[in-house]
């Protein structure tokens, strides 16, 4: 009898365990789900008008501002350049720029082929606010500082692995992933909040924080910490893109 209840139990453990061996694994990235806090009627306005303390940097009607990222696109190697050869670089670049960025309707327009979008000033310190939409499997960023980046994309893209939009995605030793999926449904607008203090970034994403005070690392020089000054970048991989509602607040810097 003692054999039979022991063989019993045997067969109920194998088959517990064999049970949860065939249980799907959890995904490793996976973070909660947050709704966004703006309706649409909100984040579907064209407004160009910056709240107090703010400065537009996009005028709703031109590309005033903004200039074509000239190649090199990093700042290590640009500075072997001389100012001769940067400002030939800048005047392929804003060429380039202005066959590939337009805009329609108070709104920022890429059509897919060409350079990055670069603020024609630089920042160190400061507090954005900007509007952006992506097209199905669509990948694009904000640069700070010249470097990469506060990602965008499809969050079903394979490279994507299901992570939202927000995240630091070129950081290495520090976190990478937003902490809260909050994009909207691809192809409506999201709004972001990014604040770049030090060589820290906070990111909102439709009103919720999804980055915390997360160091930037230099993806341009790995040795190094994140640029002081630089500028901000519209990123493309190569897909439609919109952006509109560009503010902008300098921080002072902290000694």
């Amino acid at each position: 009898m003692k054999t039979s209840i022991v063989l019993l139990a045997c067969i109920a453990l194998l088959c517990a365990v064999s049970l949860r061996a065939a249980d799907p694994p959890v995904a490793p990235n996976k973070v909660p789900h947050l709704e966004s806090k703006y309706d649409a009627a909100t984040l579907d306005k064209v407004e160009n008008t910056p709240p107090e303390g703010f400065v537009a940097m996009f005028n709703g009607k031109d590309l005033t501002g903004w200039k074509g990222l000239l190649m090199p696109d990093s700042p290590a190697k640009r500075r072997d350049l001389t100012a001769e050869q940067l400002a030939k670089a800048q005047e392929v670049a804003d060429k380039n720029m202005k066959e590939h960025w337009s805009v329609e309707n108070g709104v920022i327009v890429f059509d897919g082929h060409g350079r990055n979008l670069c603020s024609a000033k630089d920042y160190g310190d400061f507090e954005m606010w900007v509007d952006w939409k992506i097209p199905p499997h669509g990948d694009s960023g904000i640069y700070i500082r010249s470097s990469p980046q506060v990602q965008i994309w499809d969050p079903s893209n394979k490279q994507s692995n299901g992570i939202g939009s927000g995240g630091l995605w070129n950081n290495k030793l520090n976190p990478s992933n937003p902490d809260f999926f909050a994009d909207r449904p691809v192809g409506q607008w999201n709004r972001f909040r990014i604040i770049m203090i030090g060589d820290r970034v906070t990111v909102y994403l439709n009103g919720n924080k999804v980055v915390n005070n997360v160091v930037l690392e230099n993806y341009w020089e790995r040795d190094k910490p994140i640029y002081p000054t630089g500028t901000i970048e519209l990123q493309n991989h190569g897909d439609l893109l919109w952006f509109k509602n560009i503010y902008v607040k300098e921080l002072e810097r902290k000694q």
